[in-house]
């Protein structure tokens, strides 16, 4: 069983004491007791859906529970630098200034792990282990007016991002799974997130195990849309 965080509502200051009683009771006696996830994983899972669903406030707060359960500092960043390439700069942008000022992070200078002439080979490289051999030249299919984003996925969201080492492929997809999950309205993405996730190692009893820890903080309509992704896939 994970190593228990501080439980909702207390771990964020709630100033209402019957609303608190009812999350922490909800966490401790239903959520908490039905994992297997140890703390790290269900901690970067919930850093993740945390920032799919925008919830910059309560991640500023939260945190340092968070990582209680194992979670580096190296991985909370490692976890919001790859949101750069699901959620977008302008929205991900909150979460690392708060994680700036509860890790005393101001002036963490981030360094690139792959050099420019590398990013296309190494960017493809993950993108085939990952997804598979049909990825091979994914960076030059597509049309005139969509090519380019084809290419940038390949050099930027794999190139750049999930090849920078801390975390492993299995743990950054189950990022990538969260952070679909959380914003909702990517479907399709998450569909295929699913399926690589699977493939991968992340199987179908792990993810539904990861988006029941998540469902308190994401809410019951996106944690549904999740586990019929998730069985819908594992049903192919």
């Amino acid at each position: 069983m994970a190593k228990e965080n501080k439980t909702l509502g207390r771990e964020v200051g709630f100033c209402n004491p019957g609303l608190s009683s009812v999350l922490d009771n909800f966490l401790s006696e239903d959520v908490l007791p039905r994992t297997s996830l140890d703390g790290k994983t269900r901690g970067i899972a919930i850093i993740s859906v945390l920032a799919g669903s925008q919830s910059a406030e309560y991640f500023k707060e939260a945190l340092p529970s968070i990582m209680e359960g194992g979670v580096t500092a190296d991985e909370v960043y490692e976890t919001l630098y790859q949101a750069v390439a699901y959620l977008g700069i302008g929205r991900t942008y909150p979460f690392l200034k708060y994680a700036d000022e509860v890790l005393g992070g101001n002036g963490r200078e981030y360094t690139s792990a792959t050099d420019a002439a590398e990013r296309l080979d190494r960017g493809e490289k993950a993108q085939i282990e990952i997804f598979g051999a049909q990825m091979k030249g994914f960076a030059a299919s597509g049309d005139a007016m969509t090519g380019h984003i084809n290419e940038w996925l390949v050099k930027n969201c794999f190139g750049d991002y999930y090849t920078r080492g801390v975390l492993g492929y299995a743990q950054r997809e189950m990022i990538t799974f969260c952070l679909l999950a959380a914003q909702g309205g990517c479907e399709p993405q998450l569909k295929s997130h699913t399926a690589a996730n699977i493939r991968i190692g992340n199987d179908a009893a792990f993810l539904t195990d990861v988006i029941s820890q998540c469902m308190p903080y994401i809410g019951y309509p996106r944690t549904l849309n999740a586990l019929a992704a998730i069985k819908e896939v594992s049903a192919k």
